[in-house]
């Protein structure tokens, strides 16, 4: 089996499980316990803390662990509103090609009373921090853009935006879910007031992750109860979780040089072989997206049968993001970046781990080239294409 599909999960690495176990079957007492048991437990979870916030150049009392990515979004844009709300600014701004963790909390403010600005992305599914800086009105209180795409994994200028944000007075926050892990973060030197990520994006556990803010943001509560994270967040710490994230997170950053330079290389050559393919086109700049990634629409393909196809040659592989695998609408962000509905529903994304190798990469290039023309060969739409009857939009 080929596992192409790390963009939706990723396998548990070997030092994560090494963190988590000690967690489930010996310092397994609660961290809020005042008795020397729990103050272990503490004591492991304020190091998890500490490692993770060294890896973002972050301080530990600027971590708040919460259950993923979505829920940290959530909690940032919540938090946002609120204090933007105070000071009489109900503005936000963010982009068409978010992930719906944003995007659906966003139509939520709205119906409480907030404006939604959402950028047009450019073909190349970049904006650019012109025009972030030329949308920031008095009334702003927040802009949020993702710091690398879920789908097309294109990489926005954050530290650009951010340095915009800053000087205009506006919290910035970034859904860096996909990122974390993968690409160099700093959060000083990018000028990032919050920023999203979760465990299982980079070989940690699920069910698990990370809401930076800076110091001096209160945050606002999603979930009533304990007085756990500041009193931020109530519920019994996920240690085993939090310890593996942690682990992953550090072991993760400590590679990031020779991991990218690896991908890289295999995925530019997974992009030089897929553009062989007549008709086809690759989603999102070419340069300017993340190592592992690679997205591409083929006319008259429908995507669902290429994903099954594929998995009969032991190819996992996804559309697009799998929190809406099971939707039949187009991806929402090849729709933003200008794709038509009929190209987008021909979409495959290849996400690839660190472990591929160059003969994998050989035989996702060949079985790919055969599924297409298997499914072409079945079309109506092709034939009708080929027989001039109807005009290609891919050229």
């Amino acid at each position: 089996m080929i596992y192409a599909d790390n963009a939706a999960t990723t396998k548990v690495s070997e030092a994560a499980l090494a963190a988590m176990l000690p967690c489930l079957t010996q310092v397994y007492g609660n961290p809020s316990s005042l008795y020397a048991f729990g103050q272990s437990a503490k004591e492991l979870l304020e190091d998890a803390r500490a490692r993770i916030a060294r890896c973002l150049n972050a301080d530990p009392k600027e971590i708040t662990f919460t259950s993923g990515g979505s829920e940290a979004d959530n909690q940032a844009l919540r938090t946002a509103a609120a204090l933007g709300a105070k000071k009489g600014k109900k503005h936000i701004i963010s982009t068409a090609f978010e992930h719906h963790a944003i995007l659906h909390t966003l139509d939520a403010l709205k119906k409480e009373g907030f404006e939604i600005t959402l950028l047009d992305v450019h073909e190349n599914g970049l904006i650019t921090a012109q025009q972030v800086a030329e949308t920031i009105r008095p009334d702003t209180a927040l802009v949020t853009v993702m710091f690398a795409n879920n789908e097309i994994g294109t990489v926005q200028p954050i530290a650009e935006i951010g340095a915009v944000c800053r000087e205009k007075g506006v919290l910035f926050h970034t859904d860096a879910v996909q990122a974390a892990g993968h690409l160099p973060i700093d959060v000083q030197a990018m000028h990032i007031d919050m920023l999203s990520l979760s465990g299982h994006k980079f070989h940690g556990p699920k069910g698990t992750g990370v809401l930076y803010a800076r110091k001096g943001i209160r945050l606002e509560s999603l979930i009533y109860g304990g007085a756990q994270e500041r009193n931020k967040r109530a519920g019994t710490e996920n240690l085993p979780a939090i310890a593996g994230m942690a682990a992953a997170l550090e072991e993760s950053t400590a590679h990031l040089g020779e991991t990218t330079e690896k991908l890289i290389r295999q995925r530019d050559r997974l992009i030089k072989g897929l553009s062989e393919i007549p008709h086809s086109i690759l989603n999102g700049d070419a340069v300017h997206r993340l190592p592992s990634n690679v997205n591409f629409c083929f006319e008259a393909i429908e995507g669902e049968s290429l994903l099954l196809l594929l998995d009969d040659k032991g190819i996992c592989a996804s559309s697009g993001s799998a929190c809406t695998s099971g939707s039949l609408d187009p991806s929402h962000v090849l729709l933003a970046i200008g794709r038509p509905h009929e190209v987008a529903h021909g979409s495959l994304r290849l996400s690839l781990g660190e472990d591929i190798t160059d003969d994998e990469i050989e035989y996702l290039i060949q079985s790919v080239k055969e599924v297409v023309a298997y499914l072409r060969n079945m079309s109506p739409v092709w034939r009708s294409l080929n027989e001039g009857k109807q005009q290609f939009v891919l050229p």
